[in-house]
């Protein structure tokens, strides 16, 4: 090298930059080149996977992070759903599944009503916001051997639904038809009802929601059949067969507290969801194939929801003689008048289908109970169970026993209670005497279902 560069003359820089380019500017010029490729190299190792990282993690920190992150980005979704073209929406819409909102209501603006409805799980108790299993939208099809179902006795039949019974996935239904001639709002009302029987879930004492049709008409809604019906046509007709011994109807007062824990229970589950039944009685109640009960009625309870009217619609919707005295009085309803109703079910049942405060008119029972008076003890009714029934019907709302501690009774007196004895009663029910003795208006639908 030094040979080389000694025959460059000392001013000949050309050829002295030429003897040492190697050296001097093509390795340089290679490190340089090398050391960048390695750091865009390293640059795009480094900060690609970690973005993809964060795309594929992102579900699970919106699922860890906190409740305010997530209304946050549940809010932002709901904006940009909201505002995407209308013909967009209405396509979402038709594939909607389970129960379709009533029209006006956009569902994604009331996601505490699930619009479908989990099947019936005897061992869960799944809360209103639990996710949605599976869907009941129904087509007609999927009802066979369809008949007419004359509902027990009715004061003034409902003109927009028609009862039928038919058999559905093996098993027997109740199916509430609408009729095609429906007015808009009442189709509203209509699907309004299954969504808020659906917003409620399944509970083992509870009538289970099978299906809906609501995508064309007629209009219907599936509920499970329960072979005896309503609990007060079957006391009635544990009057006329309780002579005889093969008889499946008959009663006894542990039965009592068997079938009156089973409503206490759904009682307690209804309330659990802020829903007050506001119609508790034995023309409420359902009777299943095992002598089972499933508390039912719930028309009132959705009519107070979906209205927001006032105390005193009470006159036209429910029963009189069966209402706490704060309801009587045109006081707002409460958890405490449910259990005031239930005491009043329970001497229904004792009686086997007597009506209570038979001795009074509706109008004269407010001033009654102001005085101090109540119902009587019956003959066949015992000590524990009277004692029950005064504990619910207390005048003060706030000396009722709440729906858990009543529970809690009845159980404790089913284990002592008398299950040999058949109950009786004398002679079957005048059905005018019976309307008049009950206070029954004009008014009002006895159709449970």
């Amino acid at each position: 090298m030094s040979s080389n560069s000694t025959e460059c003359a000392e001013d000949d820089r050309l050829c002295i930059a030429t003897e040492h380019q190697l050296a001097v500017i093509i390795v340089p010029v290679l490190l340089v080149a090398f050391t960048l490729i390695t750091l865009v190299i390293i640059f795009i190792l480094l900060y690609c996977p970690d973005r993809k990282q964060r795309r594929a993690t992102s579900p699970q920190r919106y699922h860890g992070s906190s409740h305010r992150d997530a209304d946050r980005d549940h809010r932002q979704r709901r904006h940009q759903q909201n505002h995407r073209p209308q013909h967009h929406r209405s396509q979402h819409r038709r594939h909607l599944h389970g129960i379709d909102a009533p029209p006006g209501i956009n569902p994604l603006e009331h996601e505490e009503v699930p619009m479908s409805v989990q099947q019936v799980q005897q061992n869960v108790r799944p809360t209103l916001a639990a996710a949605p299993q599976a869907a009941t939208e129904r087509q007609h099809g999927s009802f066979s051997q369809v008949a007419v179902l004359p509902s027990s006795f009715s004061i003034r039949p409902d003109d927009t639904v028609s009862l039928y019974r038919a058999r559905m996935e093996n098993r027997n239904v109740v199916l509430r038809v609408l009729k095609e001639t429906a007015s808009s709002r009442e189709k509203q009302h209509f699907l309004g009802f299954a969504s808020f029987v659906a917003g409620l879930g399944p509970h083992p004492s509870l009538p289970a929601l099978l299906g809906v049709v609501s995508e064309r008409p007629p209009l219907m809604i599936a509920v499970e059949e329960v072979q005896h019906r309503d609990l007060l046509g079957f006391l009635w007709r544990c009057r006329q067969e309780s002579s005889s011994s093969e008889s499946s109807c008959y009663m006894t007062e542990k039965r009592i507290f068997t079938m009156a824990a089973q409503v206490a229970s759904a009682l307690h589950y209804l309330h659990s969801q802020n829903c007050i039944h506001g119609n508790v009685g034995a023309h409420s109640v359902l009777v299943g194939r095992d002598l089972t009960a499933k508390l039912w009625g719930l028309g009132p309870a959705y009519r107070r929801r979906a209205e927001a009217g006032s105390p005193g619609e009470v006159e036209d919707m429910e029963l009189k003689k069966w209402q706490a005295p704060e309801v009587l009085a045109r006081r707002l309803i409460s958890q405490s008048s449910d259990v005031w109703s239930f005491g009043i079910l329970l001497y229904e049942m004792v009686t086997l289908g007597d009506p209570p405060f038979a001795q009074l008119m509706a109008t004269e029972l407010l001033q009654h109970l102001q005085r101090g008076h109540h119902l009587t003890q019956p003959a066949s009714c015992s000590n524990a169970l009277y004692s029950i029934l005064r504990s619910c019907c207390r005048w003060n709302s706030h000396n009722r026993l709440s729906t858990s501690d009543l529970i809690g009774k009845l159980y404790a007196g089913e284990k002592s209670a008398n299950g040999r004895t058949i109950l009786r009663a004398p002679g079957p029910i005048n059905f005018e005497d019976y309307l008049r003795e009950a206070g029954y208006g004009e008014a009002y639908n006895y159709a449970v279902l």
